[in-house]
């Protein structure tokens, strides 16, 4: 019988990518709906196909959905971040889960530094400004990035190009990352408080885990230096937005530039009245470049694993 490959949903116009490795490979292709369905849809859609192969973008693998079906061999995640799979399940029944790790470390540092410079440069309000038929140069607090310290929570692979980019602005560099020990050239690793008390512009690169859910809260934002910038490319539940909006509301944030949100994708109310707030909408990762190399990738390591070959990026202990 030929394997079927399950692709859950995708966030960009067409399957033709992954259809061309999945298929050109021998194995079937079916595939969900664009926009994600619940995680009980997914599960209807893997107890009617069986699929030996998951592929999923954006859409919760359960451990049900992974229970459903018996001959299952991965569940690859068109991405990095794994908190829509059930990791735990897959890895006792023997299922390998694998990412794409590294397809967008251009994408996501490029855009929190745009962030940082939009900020200091006020280019988020200026265009609001003139658009409203309004010419008040005078109306943002700009900023010298050279003179301001920015502090990188998390320091992964995109938190080091991250970094690297805002060296070249001769920024003072501060990191806080518990599972990264040895010192780097021109960033000083601190304490996670110390770092917020500190820093102008704070970056948000974490991985969402348990220990990280809401790890940006009301005491935390509470620490930053008045009138900062929070920066958020990683994971919506790592920041707790009610407690942003209370810190722009008040004026201890200056600005809140946030590429995700814990509730997407609706965006609160209270957050969208907030002038300081700069939100886009779950792009960082993505460029013409990178959803090619991501679609390519996830796609290859299926077809590896389902001709018995090792992945090459197994993300649980059974793929080691």
């Amino acid at each position: 019988m030929n394997k079927t490959v399950f692709l859950t949903d995708y966030a960009w116009p067409d399957d033709s990518v992954e259809r061309e490795v999945i298929e050109g490979a021998g194995f079937r292709l079916v595939t969900g709906p664009s926009d994600p369905l619940p995680a009980t849809g997914i599960e209807d859609l893997v107890r009617e196909h069986r699929p030996h192969a998951i592929m999923t973008c954006w859409a919760q693998v359960s451990g049900e959905a992974i229970a459903a079906a018996p001959d299952l061999r991965i569940v690859a995640r068109l991405g990095v971040g794994l908190d829509n799979i059930s990791v735990s399940t897959a890895t006792s029944r023997n299922i390998v889960v694998t990412n794409v790790p590294d397809y967008c470390v251009e994408e996501v540092s490029d855009h929190a530094v745009g962030f940082a410079l939009a900020w200091t440069r006020g280019l988020v309000h200026f265009d609001r400004e003139v658009r409203a038929g309004r010419w008040a140069p005078a109306s943002a607090k700009l900023r010298r990035l050279s003179e301001l310290t920015v502090g990188i929570i998390g320091f992964g692979r995109i938190a080091r190009a991250t970094a690297r980019k805002l060296a070249a602005f001769q920024c003072e560099l501060l990191a806080h990352d518990p599972y990264v020990m040895k010192s780097e050239a021109g960033i000083e690793f601190t304490s996670l408080d110390d770092l917020l008390a500190r820093s102008d512009i704070a970056v948000v690169h974490s991985p969402l885990t348990d220990s990280t859910h809401r790890l940006i809260n009301r005491d935390r934002l509470g620490k930053m230096k008045p009138g900062g910038l929070l920066i958020n490319v990683s994971r919506g539940g790592i920041v707790d937005t009610e407690a942003v909006v209370e810190a722009l509301q008040s004026g201890h944030l200056s600005a809140a530039a946030l590429d995700v949100l814990e509730s997407e994708p609706t965006v609160p109310g209270e957050l969208l009245e907030q002038p300081g707030a700069l939100i886009s909408p779950h792009v960082a990762f993505s460029s013409d470049a990178s959803l090619i190399e991501l679609r390519r990738r996830a796609a290859e390591e299926v077809v590896r694993v389902l001709r018995g070959e090792a992945p090459r990026n197994p993300c649980n202990p059974i793929a080691r």
